[in-house]
């Protein structure tokens, strides 16, 4: 087992966001790092347990405020010596990661590879030469452009940054009356207009090696199109598969080599239309947001922060799991007028319910002001859950 034979340093980036990535941190420490914590939150407002992980904490004023972050990192240099990994797994600090590891001469995606996994043209590019189908698209800087693709596709259009994160400063577009409206209020960015594919999403997620094997994999279907729960406000809720098909895997598989995916998670979105084609969507090389860690978790009966952990530690991981489980996700939120109340919940589901925890505002939006995980050997079950937790009255 090939193991790094001094004590490595791993600088994690806003440790306490979401609260379940403490997790990570408890797991670098367990398996040999120091684990050097940069964020804005006061030191005394951290969770104890990411309290008790970390070797040291420095605190920022402003996270975005790049100066300071460098600051930080120089710090940790001379104090512990040279940096041997900076992670987040959080989307939006992966161009700031990049930044930082071309600087300081870290391990892992530099600013030559970042648009490659952040800009949603350069990924149709890479979905292209996979020979996967994917929803054609363009970026537009014109209204003139905009109304070009149109033509081309139909209506209805999405546009959304060509580098942006989740569902933010997307729009679905019916008409051209819609068209001249979005340009007249168009936020300063640059922009990218998709055809609209209509269908079912579905993931392919999982962890790679440094040499780009696939470590562990699952399958998530979307009850609710995230786009689609942001701009309406809806419910959102997605459940993993105990068994992956076989085509959306092999399309996976492709885009784990393609994007040169190394020593990461990775998060692929597909459509999945109803004469069955797969489309890909996007790609995120980092783990599923949420709360979807734990469900990798709950669903095997593993440990994924830990197998991650050592994997970066230098230890050849071989993980044998079975999906002994389907997982769901369900968010609530608070402005509806629910049919049943937490307990009712809690009393009807039982030990179906595995983890409840409120959420952040920042996430509320999309992924509610409450969530539940519930897990169970039938997919029949975990639709039932559903169905109870977003009833209303």
């Amino acid at each position: 087992m090939l193991k790094f034979n001094y004590i490595m340093n791993f600088v994690f980036l806003s440790p306490h966001f979401p609260s379940n990535y403490r997790f990570f941190c408890r797991s670098l420490k367990a398996a040999g790092f120091n684990v050097l914590g940069i964020g804005d939150a006061e030191f005394g407002a951290l969770h104890p347990e990411l309290a008790n992980s970390l070797a040291w904490y420095y605190k920022v004023g402003n996270m975005h405020n790049y100066e300071e972050l460098q600051q930080a990192c120089r710090f940790f240099t001379e104090k512990f010596g040279h940096i041997d990994r900076i992670d987040s797994l959080n989307e939006y600090w992966l161009e700031t990661e990049a930044a930082l590891r071309t600087e300081f001469d870290i391990y892992g995606i530099h600013n030559d590879t970042i648009a490659d996994i952040r800009r949603k043209s350069r990924m149709k590019d890479i979905f292209a030469a996979a020979g996967i189908p994917h929803a054609r698209g363009r970026i537009v800087h014109t209204l003139e452009e905009l109304k070009a693709f149109s033509g081309e596709v139909g209506f209805p259009v999405i546009v959304k940054p060509d580098n942006g994160m989740g569902a933010a400063f997307t729009y679905k577009l019916y008409d051209g009356a819609q068209l001249v409206s979005f340009f007249a209020g168009k936020p300063d960015k640059e922009f990218i207009a998709e055809e609209f594919i209509a269908g079912d999403i579905v993931t392919f997620d999982g962890l790679a090696d440094r040499e780009g094997k696939v470590v562990f994999c699952t399958s998530h279907v979307y009850g609710e199109d995230v786009m689609e729960a942001v701009l309406a406000d809806a419910h959102i809720s997605y459940y993993s598969v105990r068994d992956i098909p076989p085509d959306l895997e092999n399309a996976g598989r492709k885009l784990v080599e393609g994007f040169k995916v190394r020593e990461r998670f990775f998060h692929f979105e597909f459509f999945r239309r109803k004469d069955g084609t797969l489309y890909a969507l996007e790609v995120n090389i980092r783990p599923p947001g949420g709360f979807t860690m734990d469900m990798f978790n709950y669903a095997c009966d593993i440990d994924m922060y830990s197998i991650w952990a050592r994997m970066m530690a230098g230890e050849k991981v071989r993980l044998d799991y079975l999906r002994k489980y389907h997982c769901c996700y369900a968010g609530r939120k608070y402005r509806l007028n629910y049919r049943y109340s937490h307990q009712e919940l809690l009393n009807m589901l039982g030990p179906k319910v595995v983890q409840h925890q409120e959420l952040p505002p920042v996430l509320a939006r999309a992924m509610g002001d409450c969530g539940y995980l519930v897990r169970a050997t039938d997919p029949a079950s975990i639709l039932e859950a559903v169905r109870l937790i977003h009833a209303v009255k």
